[in-house]
C-alpha cells in the first residue's frame, strides 16, 4: 500500500517513508535494503532518500509507542513545545517535519511515497486525497498502467471529516513529461462502520464469513455484513450498494472501524507537462 502527497513545482527532492507503523514490514525492509543499496532508486538530478519513520515502532514491531505516527501532522502537534509528557510519535512528528518539511513551505519535500501494510484483503492500493488534483490524478494512472497486469486500485479519501494528519502531508508536488487526458477508477470513502456493540460497548458481531476478504466487491443492500455471537446475520441497509474496504484490519479495532464504506467513480484529468523523467 502506498501513499504520497505532493504540491507544484518541479521535482527536486524525493523521500520514501517505510516503517511509519513500525509493524507494517514490507516498508521498513525496503527503506532498509534502499539504505544500503540506494543505486537502485536513484535518478539524474534527484534526490532520493529513503528513510524510516517510526524507529522505536520498528525496534518493537508494534504500530506505535504513544500513539499513531500517521494521525499527528497537524499544525497544532506540529507546533507544540518539547516537554517530557509529549507523545514520542509528536516529537518524531517534529522531527520529520523539520528534516521534509516545514510542511506548507517551499523548504518542502515535493514527494513523498509513505509505503503500508494492511491485514485486509486489499491488494495493492494507491490512497488519493484530492480528487481535483490533475497531477496526482495522472501520477495514479501512470503507476496503475506500469503495474499492469497487476490490479491496483485508488482509495479516494477526500472528505471533510474523515481526514487525517499523515505523514506525507509533509510534501508538495510534480512528475514527468508530456501526459494525455487520461481517467481513472476511484473508490471514495463515505463513511467508516464499526461493529455492533453491546451496552457495554463491547464487540458483539463479527465481519460476516461471505464479506470475510471481499475488499472492493461490491455489497448490496441485503447481503450479510456482521454475524452476532448467537448466530445472528446482520445485513446491509439502504438502497445503494457500496464497496467496503479495509475489511476486518487489525489495526482499526482501537479506532472502531470494522470497514469503510466506498462508492466507485471516474476522475479525468487534463494533460499535463512535467520537469520529472
Amino acid at each position: 500500500m502506498t501513499s504520497c502527497h505532493i504540491a507544484e513545482g518541479p521535482i527536486k527532492k524525493i523521500a520514501i517513508f517505510g516503517g511509519t507503523h513500525g509493524n507494517e514490514l514490507t516498508g521498513v525492509f525496503l527503506v532498509k535494503h534502499w539504505l544500503q543499496n540506494c543505486a537502485e532508486i536513484q535518478r539524474t538530478g534527484l534526490e532520493v532518500k529513503p528513510f524510516i519513520t517510526n524507529p522505536r515502532a520498528v525496534k518493537k514491531c508494534t504500530r506505535y509507542i504513544d500513539c499513531d505516527l500517521n494521525r499527528v501532522f497537524d499544525l497544532e502537534n506540529l507546533g507544540k513545545k518539547i516537554s517530557e509528557d509529549l507523545p514520542y510519535e509528536v516529537k518524531r512528528a517534529q522531527e520529520i517535519n523539520n528534516l521534509f518539511g516545514p510542511k506548507n513551505s517551499g523548504d518542502s519535500y515535493d514527494i513523498i511515497f509513505d509505503l503500508h501494510n494492511t491485514t485486509s484483503n486489499m491488494g495493492c492500493t494507491l490512497i488519493l486525497e484530492d480528487s481535483r488534483n490533475d497531477f496526482l490524478i495522472q501520477m495514479f494512472h501512470y503507476i496503475k498502467t506500469s503495474l499492469a497486469p497487476l490490479p491496483c486500485c485508488v482509495y479516494l479519501i477526500e472528505h471533510p471529516y474523515l481526514k487525517y494528519a499523515t505523514t506525507r502531508s509533509v510534501a508538495k508536488y510534480p512528475v514527468g513529461k508530456e501526459f494525455p487526458p487520461c481517467a481513472i477508477e476511484v473508490y471514495k470513502i463515505m463513511e467508516k462502520v464499526d461493529y455492533p456493540r453491546n451496552e457495554s460497548g463491547e464487540i458483539a458481531a463479527i465481519i460476516h464469513p461471505n464479506l470475510q476478504d471481499q475488499d472492493w466487491k461490491p455489497l448490496h443492500p441485503g447481503d450479510p455484513m456482521f454475524l452476532t455471537f448467537d448466530g445472528k446475520t446482520i445485513p446491509l441497509d439502504g438502497d445503494c450498494t457500496v464497496y467496503p474496504v479495509f475489511v476486518n484490519e487489525a489495526a482499526y479495532y482501537e479506532k472502531k472501524e470494522a470497514f469503510a464504506k466506498t462508492t466507485k467513480l471516474t476522475l479525468n484529468a487534463r494533460s499535463i507537462h512535467s520537469s520529472f523523467h
